[in-house]
């Protein structure tokens, strides 16, 4: 187990604030778009680069890296959504990566991150097998990690969705975020959470951070939730530190589902799982506000996924 981790360690909003210097117009200001059907706005990192919120982060960290470092190439662990970020980041700055995914991961997900020039490895059953198959690579080929929750730069660089929120949709008295790792809402939360209330939600199935929370360490589980995207097997020290006294949430398979099918039906996000986690939680009555924002957190959807949960009654 470990502690969680010390203030010194954690980014702050001035860090969150360099993080949208050096991503500059590399990437897009995602819309926040009204739903009167959902009674929310929603913020739509589905249509992202490489589909997520993720390749914030991953831009972000491989600016930071020194000439050697790069020259070394990077390594990352991901069910999909981190891959591809990496895969994309390292093939702008000109970087070799090697992906740490796992048998079962989204055939879909796994084809995108090779497009984009990585190498992916497969050797992992799962993901908790999966981050001791990445330790062992990295430690063999000396890659510098790029860690998809538990790492500054990379939650410094999430956290720019809350720049973009706090300008955009200034009136807000809520922002519901998908929570796996805890990456995305320790990003918001360092960049927001100062004056707006940020609620974090996770699957009953992945309960990473409230576990970890609930212990006082991080605390590994066995992630099975439909919404693979956030199947972290624990959550990083930073997050569980930045999170400590947040509000949480968790939400049901059914209402993932409902969610899902809710935004692709009523409101045409076609999200995956993953992204429809927050609007789960509001839809479920879990939140109580009058001004939310809900953050649709990404659109990588297995195809057949996507139609066996529109096809359920």
């Amino acid at each position: 187990m470990r502690a969680f981790a010390s203030v010194a360690e954690l980014p702050t909003r001035d860090d969150v604030e360099r993080a949208r210097a050096t991503i500059g117009d590399r990437l897009r200001r995602t819309p926040v778009l009204p739903s009167t059907m959902l009674g929310a706005q929603m913020k739509c990192e589905l249509f992202q680069r490489t589909g997520s919120f993720k390749v914030r982060g991953a831009l972000n960290k491989l600016a930071q890296l020194t000439g050697d470092e790069k020259a070394a190439g990077v390594i990352a662990i991901s069910a999909g959504n981190h891959a591809q970020a990496v895969a994309f980041a390292a093939a702008t700055e000109g970087v070799d990566a090697l992906v740490v995914m796992w048998q079962g991961a989204s055939e879909q997900k796994i084809a995108a991150t090779r497009s984009y020039g990585a190498t992916v490895d497969l050797e992992a059953p799962g993901p908790t097998e999966a981050f001791a198959r990445m330790h062992e690579l990295q430690t063999a080929t000396g890659r510098t990690l790029v860690h998809p929750f538990d790492d500054p730069d990379v939650i410094a660089g999430a956290g720019t969705v809350g720049l973009e929120l706090e300008e955009d949709a200034p009136d807000v008295d809520v922002v519901i975020v998908p929570v796996g790792g805890g990456g995305l809402v320790s990003g918001i939360q360092t960049a927001i959470g100062a004056t707006t209330r940020v609620v974090a939600v996770e699957p009953e199935l992945s309960p990473a951070l409230h576990e970890g929370l609930a212990r006082g360490e991080s605390t590994p589980v066995t992630p099975t939730s439909v919404a693979d995207g956030l199947n972290a097997p624990f959550a990083g020290r930073l997050p569980l530190e930045i999170c400590r006294d947040l509000e949480r949430v968790l939400v049901t398979e059914d209402e993932i589902r409902h969610a899902f099918r809710f935004l692709y039906e009523r409101t045409k996000l076609a999200c995956e799982p993953a992204g429809a986690a927050a609007a789960a939680a509001w839809l479920a009555g879990k939140v109580d506000a009058e001004n939310a924002v809900v953050v649709v957190s990404g659109g990588n959807v297995a195809t057949q996924t996507a139609a066996a949960i529109l096809a359920a009654p």
